[in-house]
């Protein structure tokens, strides 16, 4: 596997499983889009858009607003979070907010935290949501 850092931004890519790693170091304010897979490990605020599988790490600690197809929570997250796929709360992670999905596919494992609202959407509904952005 090989390793690619931009010291400048704390962003490492893992070119053999196509991630993209926000380092905890990093703390970062504004929009972040990745068309890719994605882990962060650090201090993120704003809102965050990942088309694949978005995984907040042990140590980190995000407050967002997220649009994602899948999420693995082992850390600290608060805010909004819109997934099309399955969200998994492991042991360590804290859920603070609202989770809308399509589809029930929430798993908490044991030692997690989900404090707020699961909202299920139907198709029609959230047809009627991506019209109104």
């Amino acid at each position: 596997m090989r390793f690619f850092k931009n010291k400048s931004e704390g962003v490492v890519k893992m070119a053999a499983q196509d991630i993209t790693i926000i380092s905890d170091d990093v703390k970062i304010d504004g929009k972040l889009s990745f068309s890719r897979s994605a882990k962060i490990d650090g201090e993120v605020t704003g809102d965050i858009k990942s088309n694949e599988t978005l995984t907040i790490g042990k140590n980190a600690k995000v407050k967002a607003k997220i649009k994602t197809k899948n999420a693995v929570i082992s850390g600290y997250f608060e805010g909004v979070m819109h997934a099309s796929g399955q969200v998994e709360i492991q042991s360590t992670g804290r859920f603070i907010g609202d989770l809308i999905q399509v589809s029930s596919l929430l798993t908490i494992e044991r030692g997690g935290m989900f404090k707020g609202k699961s909202i299920i959407e139907d198709a029609k509904e959230k047809n009627d949501y991506e019209k109104q952005k």
